[in-house]
């Protein structure tokens, strides 16, 4: 479907929908906010009541089938589809509660996970509970901006809605079928985890060289080098300062997927075994829950004991 096309069908396919989001933390938060200001009215549900979205207009749904009962649109930003799993069920749980329901996947999944969900959940819903994936690349500077890159898989008219919804939140752009936003976003963390990785080594090979990494960061982000991942990390990189921002460990399940794509796809990738190898290394290391600026670090401490640091150029 064109932009065009997508556009004219978003624009009349939202306003009636009451949304609701589950999975309010650093990326949910400024998502509900953007939500909240765009509607001016979001139902919400999370581990504990969120009284700052509360006080913006926000009505607070005690249980997950609270939240499917008072809603015809759910954002979800957990972390994977076990934790939506993990609430669909039980007296409680979302099916508990739900009648016609969009529900809009915005977590970083599996595509062929995604599909099968969407599935049972038809099945058993006899078709009222409905499914599009819509994970978001940006970051958390991306969220708080509203200005998410928004990949959307599904059925034309569900990703006209869902377009519609989070247009407050970012650019969507509807890019095939369930399962399309999915495979998008493992695209996008090849590209970030590659990037990420290249950044903290490069930076360690500068540093040690006696280079200005202030200097040569500011430097080469006017070249090809330059990135929205180099603009983001630059300070953290020239400081060392990997307090968590994007924690580095989700990029071991992000590259799985990406992974699971190249074999079903017959793709014998290149980079993907030597990046999944690095970032389990990581992860191993201890360095899962630093931000993803933590490649410095990583690889500076990677050196074979008793290794001396190179000498600094004359």
């Amino acid at each position: 479907m064109s932009d065009s096309a997508l556009d004219s069908r978003a624009s009349s396919a939202s306003p009636r929908d009451v949304v609701g989001i589950v999975g309010i933390g650093s990326m949910g938060t400024p998502v509900a906010q953007h939500l909240l200001a765009s509607r001016g009215s979001l139902v919400i549900h999370a581990r504990s009541p969120r009284p700052e979205l509360i006080a913006a207009g926000a009505t607070w749904a005690a249980t997950p089938r609270e939240l499917a009962a008072q809603v015809d649109a759910l954002v979800v930003l957990l972390p994977d589809l076990p934790d939506l799993e993990s609430i669909l069920d039980g007296p409680d749980g979302l099916l508990a509660g739900a009648g016609e329901l969009l529900l809009m996947i915005a977590s970083t999944s599996s595509a062929p996970e995604v599909r099968a969900l969407a599935q049972r959940l038809s099945t058993r819903t006899n078709g009222r509970v409905r499914v599009v994936d819509c994970p978001v690349s940006g970051g958390e500077d991306g969220a708080r901006a509203g200005r998410l890159s928004i990949m959307i898989g599904g059925d034309d008219d569900d990703a006209a809605r869902a377009a519609a919804i989070l247009s407050a939140c970012g650019t969507p752009v509807h890019l095939g079928p369930l399962g399309a936003g999915e495979v998008a976003k493992a695209c996008n963390q090849l590209v970030v985890a590659a990037t990420i990785l290249a950044l903290g080594e490069a930076t360690v090979l500068a540093d040690r060289s006696g280079l200005d990494l202030e200097a040569l960061w500011s430097l080469l982000a006017g070249g090809y080098a330059g990135s929205n991942v180099l603009n983001s990390r630059k300070d953290k990189l020239v400081t060392g300062d990997d307090s968590p921002s994007g924690v580095a460990k989700y990029m071991v399940k992000d590259l799985r997927f990406a992974d699971d794509i190249a074999g079903a796809t017959d793709t014998a990738a290149v980079l993907l075994p030597t990046l999944r190898a690095a970032f389990d290394e990581l992860v191993e290391s201890g360095y899962g829950d630093r931000d993803i600026a933590v490649t410095r670090r990583f690889v500076a401490e990677r050196d074979t004991p008793g290794t001396q640091p190179a000498s600094p150029l004359p």
